[in-house]
């Protein structure tokens, strides 16, 4: 179906609907609470369509309830979900917070003067269907959902040929990246190969990868270098070998900033940084001269730009990277994979059915991310 501005002038048959937590008594209570460990099937849409636009806001008063509330999304009847991710990182913001910020196909609303635990919550991704579609949150947590409040926003065609062949997928993974190298050679290792690069999306079948926010807390610096990028992004499609179609020249580079981060947060419509929360800006992170987080009280104030948590998000709208039996997204942590920090990531895309099973989501204590003070102390061991 035609979309965007220039669509606007053309007539479409199709039937808008919407699924929503709106009160049914005809009150004010527009929301549905969700109990501790239960699932909440919030649309279960029959026949054909596309869903246009999701908003959502979650009442929790649960640290990191980002990280524990799930998102799920199965097409078709399918058995296993073609989006699976913990919300606040399938909205564009990792590391179990919220943070305000607006790009094309993802945004949160959030204060700006200051932390704010909620947030609104957009995604315009289309997501087409030829036989249904079925939405969950999940609450993983340890307390009650207060109140979850939802818009789904879609569109119903009279017949399965309105709908195009491929079917929108997310998935959300992490891992506590291992050093390839140590960080006093990092500058003089090559990497000729990517194993062990940080995999950001690994997909089989046809279609096209469309962006991607990686989240990062940077907790093993090179000493007297904080900066945590300098890792190649390489993409290999379609079981390439080594170098693929696809090698960038950095972490910056592949999410369009250069020489770093030196904006901190900005929001652009296919790039930007949703969350920058080093610890020299931020209020919330002490730094006590104590021996467990600075082994020398005495010593000069270290380099702390870019320190703590991170989110930065690529969307390849103009620029699909289109693949035809598979896919593997990756980037290096670090140079040559020599940080061992952590990463966490949502990776967005389109491609035929079946997809290959996603990796065994995360239990929920293996989600939640490292206390600031944990943060804190690991950084401190090597800057």
């Amino acid at each position: 179906m035609f979309t965007g501005l220039s669509g606007l002038v053309h007539r479409r048959n199709a039937k808008s609907a919407r699924a929503s937590s709106w009160d049914r008594t005809g009150k004010n209570k527009d929301s549905i609470p969700i109990p501790a460990g239960q699932t909440a099937v919030i649309a279960d849409i029959q026949g054909a369509g596309c869903v246009k636009h999701i908003w959502m806001t979650i009442a929790s008063q649960e640290e990191y309830y980002p990280r524990r509330v799930l998102l799920r999304a199965h097409w078709d009847g399918e058995e296993q979900p073609s989006i699976e991710s913990p919300i606040g990182d399938f909205f564009g913001v990792g590391h179990g917070v919220t943070n305000h910020f607006m790009s094309l196909p993802l945004n949160m609303v959030t204060r700006q003067d200051r932390p704010q635990r909620h947030a609104a919550m957009n995604c315009f991704f289309p997501m087409p269907f030829a036989q249904g579609a079925r939405f969950e949150i999940v609450n993983e947590g340890e307390q009650d959902i207060a109140a979850s409040y939802y818009y789904i926003d879609y569109e119903l065609y009279p017949n399965e040929r309105e709908v195009p062949e491929l079917r929108f997928h997310a998935h959300w993974r992490r891992e506590f990246t291992t050093p390839e190298c140590a960080l006093t050679d990092a500058h003089d290792t090559a990497n000729l190969t990517g194993y062990g690069n940080y995999i950001i999306l690994d997909a089989e079948g046809a279609g096209h990868y469309v962006g991607c926010n990686l989240s990062i807390d940077h907790i093993n610096p090179i000493p007297n270098f904080p900066w945590f990028g300098e890792g190649d992004d390489m993409i290999f499609i379609d079981g390439e070998d080594w170098p693929p179609t696809l090698h960038g020249t950095g972490t910056e580079d592949y999410f369009c900033a250069a020489w770093g981060y030196p904006s901190l947060e900005y929001s652009g419509p296919y790039h930007g940084i949703s969350l920058a929360a080093p610890i020299a800006t931020n209020p919330d992170w002490p730094m006590p001269r104590d021996k467990d987080l600075w082994p020398e009280p005495n010593a000069a104030e270290p380099d702390l730009t870019y320190s703590g948590k991170w989110t930065m998000y690529r969307f390849h709208i103009e620029d699909p990277v289109y693949f035809h039996k598979s896919i593997k997204v990756t980037i290096e942590h670090g140079t040559a994979n020599c940080h061992a920090d952590d990463y966490s990531s949502a990776a967005y895309w389109y491609q035929t059915e079946p997809h290959k099973p996603f990796p065994t989501m995360l239990p929920v204590e293996k989600r939640l991310p490292l206390t600031k003070r944990e943060s804190l102390r690991r950084f401190m061991r090597t800057i």
